[in-house]
């Protein structure tokens, strides 16, 4: 799995994201303090969603890819704080299932 940390992301980054989330919800994009993105096997990312989103108060949402079924990675919406320990904790819990 590959995972990046965007501390006080851009607005244009934003926006990328805005755009491709999954999900319908609507979500304040604006106030985000920090985004990981997760990257990996379909399997390894919805269980990382779970482990992020029970670790800390941080929200996940599935980004597509050319297709609208084809997810291609999560990102984690949070202040920098809860989206590291996210991070760190989805590490941890998947090198403990290998």
């Amino acid at each position: 799995m590959d995972f990046r940390i965007i501390k006080s992301p851009s607005q244009g980054t934003i926006d990328i994201l805005a755009r491709r989330k999954g999900s319908g919800k609507a979500m304040d994009l604006e106030c985000i303090d920090a985004v990981g993105l997760v990257q990996g096997k379909m399997i390894e990312m919805i269980v990382a969603a779970d482990i992020a989103e029970k670790a800390v108060g941080v929200t996940v949402e599935d980004i597509r890819g050319s297709c609208p079924q084809n997810m291609i990675l999560l990102a984690i919406f949070g202040d920098t704080a809860s989206v590291e320990s996210a991070i760190k904790e989805i590490k941890q819990k998947i090198r403990e299932d290998i």
